[in-house]
């Protein structure tokens, strides 16, 4: 079966181990082999599947460590509720991008406390009994809103593929894709297109929906008996004449891994489509979680033109106590008068804070800890004391670094491990907010490509990051410094195709849409291996819906912006694949976009690049050190892919992802060829020339001196809505 694309083997009962051949079929886009009795350790061959864009091995029973190549995989896979064991290399954190493994470890590694609670079988609870909750309410695939005075917690995750979803007090565990359909991406929230009449409608204006799998979690609950309360309403298959209405919609409700609902019809059930039905069963809680779970077993529609529908459908989810709380418990006129003192006194304390906080006295790094502790961080925990020791107290002999952040140190930690430190500065005009902003954003990324945080410190008047040493320092020093690297063809198309894999996780495939803002090749760090991998999110901004105009303020480095970022403050993603096409010309050349100049004529190396390329002499830019030991048509491809991604028009470049194809060459770049054209127009050359003039004067000698820092010339512009041009504001960092 050398031409197999899909193969779904699910829920047949089968048994024994997966065969090694399966991982050779090299066509293979889709491998389903869910809910099974397969064991044994995941055949090796399994790493050769690079054009699968899903593979689902959930509910077997699978051993062994889970293999490292799932874990660098950027495409969808679903490995939970097996029975790994704990190897060295494999995760102890939640895993939060493509790959799910919910409950993937075997019960024997819920005694190693260093791994995280939803990786182990049960998704156990860590909190004392005093932290613990006593009710859950949901609004599924929705926002947040109020019914009758209780919060239901927003759930707008817009994957669902092989995703895991956490929140302090619940999470959700997604599996499968539509396959009926023919859009680009799956919707996993669906919208209702109607109007609603129904009671509580704003629980019912939109529903999570899942192709296979949904499984809720309420976390740390206290133990007992709970009324769970369903909320569905089929706001999909309508009542009109169109194909929509043919639908008919069967799935499997199961809670504490009982069958509650069994081929479950919403629409029947309501009496009609886009009525509520709210369906309740009472569950007990015995090891402080509570497991809801939605799947389809295979039956009801599929086949409505354009439209992947079948699957589980959920509007919202309450969890009530059946009994009365324990702080509710034992109330006795002594206490009542205990908690009135103790609200008076808090009261005097709270307003002797405000006076002190007021006159100054107060404030800074105390409300900073506080916004810290209060953020869910992937990270560990460092000590002052720990810092300074692997640092020799800061000691002048260990920097490495400094930039607008502050000083950069190499460390050495008790264990051996070496670490780099970030050191905020007191005189930093990043401040408290970018910290927050770094530490929030960076502690819930994995990826092979972005340089790993490993804690932080908060003590005193001491604001530290600890991240992974990167043994070869930043890939400007590379290709620039005075002892740069010889790096051969092959390291620096490997380096490229990692920036590129990094900024698409980014983009793409993390549960934050993330613009960095400030991509160069002083912020793209090299390990020992020569592996690239992206730093220094301070300047990195959540991707705003509909909001890409930012009227604050710009941050970025000359040279590098897109000309839409520094002229009208237009921010979106693609700014960074514009900076991304800058550092991949930098890459092959072996020369600085804002050092070189090889006429008098011409401000930037990408000038001189679109002069060759209409000439078709593109390959005199390619790194004269490299003599003829490279591939030439990589070598053109690659400058190709630059040129792409440098165009003038935002709309015109690649997504990150689609660079990652033309890189690999999954995907012809000559489709995206006559686009470069479109760049050497006089309108956009005129923009280029506006702005780079512009900006010329402030072009200065680019800084390579460490990693971790924003060393290059940089600036950040306060600017209007109306503004057209960087004014005055705009200065040095």
């Amino acid at each position: 079966m050398n031409s197999l694309k899909i193969l779904i083997l699910r829920n047949c009962s089968i048994h024994g181990s997966i065969p090694d051949y399966i991982g050779y079929i090299s066509t293979l886009k889709t491998l389903d082999l869910c809910f099974n009795n397969l064991a044994g350790d995941m055949p090796p061959s399994f790493s050769q599947l690079t054009k699968a864009d899903y593979i689902y091995l959930i509910g077997n029973h699978l051993t062994g460590p889970i293999p490292p190549w799932i874990l660098v995989r950027n495409k969808n896979a679903d490995i939970s509720y097996n029975n790994f064991t704990y190897g060295n290399g494999n995760p102890t954190q939640c895993l939060l991008g493509n790959l799910n493994a919910a409950e993937s470890y075997s019960s024997v590694v819920s005694q190693i406390s260093s791994v995280q609670p939803c990786l182990k079988q049960g998704y156990p609870c860590n909190l004392p009994k005093k932290e613990q909750k006593y009710s859950l309410y949901i609004n599924c695939g929705g926002k947040e809103t109020f019914i009758n005075g209780t919060k239901y917690e927003a759930d707008t995750e817009q994957r669902g593929a092989s995703v895991l979803f956490k929140t302090e007090d619940w999470a959700f565990s997604s599996t499968g894709n539509f396959m009926d359909n023919d859009m680009e991406a799956d919707i996993y929230i669906a919208t209702n297109t109607t109007k609603l009449t129904m009671p509580d409608s704003e629980l019912y204006t939109s529903a999570r929906l899942s192709p296979l799998a949904l499984t809720y979690y309420g976390l740390c609950l206290i133990n007992g008996n709970y009324t769970v309360k369903l909320h569905f309403s089929e706001i999909i298959f309508t009542a009109n004449k169109t194909f929509v209405s043919l639908g008919k919609r069967l799935f499997n409700v199961l809670i504490q891994g009982q069958i509650v609902l069994r081929d479950f019809n919403i629409e029947d059930e309501a009496g009609g489509p886009g009525k509520p039905i709210v369906k309740s069963f009472n569950a007990s809680v015995t090891q402080n979680t509570l497991e809801i779970r939605f799947y389809w077993a295979g039956k009801g529609t599929t086949g409505i033109p354009s439209r992947g529908v079948y699957g589980p459908l959920i509007s919202a989810i309450s969890v009530d106590p059946n009994f009365i709380p324990p702080v509710y418990k034992d109330k006795k006129p002594p206490y009542k008068i205990a908690i009135s003192v103790s609200v008076s006194v808090l009261l005097i304390i709270l307003l002797v804070l405000v006076i002190l906080w007021k006159k100054g006295y107060l404030g800074g790094k105390a409300s900073m800890e506080k916004e810290l502790r209060g953020l869910d961080l992937q990270t560990g925990s460092f000590t002052l004391r720990q810092i300074k020791a692997a640092t020799k107290n800061f000691d002048a002999a260990n920097k490495i670094g400094e930039g607008g952040f502050g000083s950069v140190y190499k460390g050495l930690l008790s264990d051996g491990t070496i670490i780099a430190v970030k050191q905020l500065s007191p005189k930093s005009k990043q401040g408290t907010r970018e910290f927050v902003n770094e530490i929030g954003m960076i502690s819930a990324l994995q990826h092979p490509n972005l340089v790993k945080l490993y804690g932080c410190c908060i003590e005193g008047n001491q604001l530290c990051l600890i991240y992974e040493y990167m043994e070869n320092n930043c890939l400007s020093r590379a290709l620039f410094g005075q002892n740069k690297l010889k790096l051969d063809w092959t390291t620096r198309r490997k380096i490229c195709l990692g920036i590129a894999r990094g900024l698409a996780y980014l983009h793409e495939e993390s549960m934050l849409k993330i613009v960095h803002r400030d991509i160069k090749a002083s912020n793209v760090l090299l390990d020992k291996n020569l592996n690239s991998k992206i730093s220094d999110f301070g300047l990195a901004k959540l991707d705003e819906e509909e909001n890409t105009h930012i009227s604050t303020r710009i941050a970025g480095t000359i040279g590098y912006m897109a000309p839409e970022y520094a002229m009208r403050g237009y921010l979106t993603d693609k700014a960074d694949v514009y900076s991304f096409g800058v550092v991949a010309l930098e890459i092959v050349s072996g020369k600085s976009n804002t050092n070189y100049r090889p006429k008098e004529e011409f401000v930037y190396l990408l000038d001189w690049a679109y002069v060759l390329q209409e000439r078709g002499t593109l390959l005199e830019l390619v790194d004269p050190n490299l003599g003829e030991n490279y591939s030439k048509e990589e070598a053109v491809a690659m400058l190709n892919v630059a040129l792409i991604c440098t165009n003038a028009h935002p709309t015109l470049r690649p997504t990150m992802s689609k660079v990652v194809s033309l890189l690999e060459g999954e995907a012809s770049i000559q489709s995206l060829m006559t686009n470069i054209s479109s760049v050497g127009g006089s309108s956009s050359a005129g923009l280029r020339k506006n702005f780079w003039q512009l900006n010329a004067s402030q072009s200065q000698s680019t800084s390579i001196e460490g990693p971790y820092t924003g060393s290059s010339v940089s600036i950040t512009a306060e600017i209007g809505v109306n503004d057209h041009l960087l004014g005055g504001s705009a200065h040095q960092k």
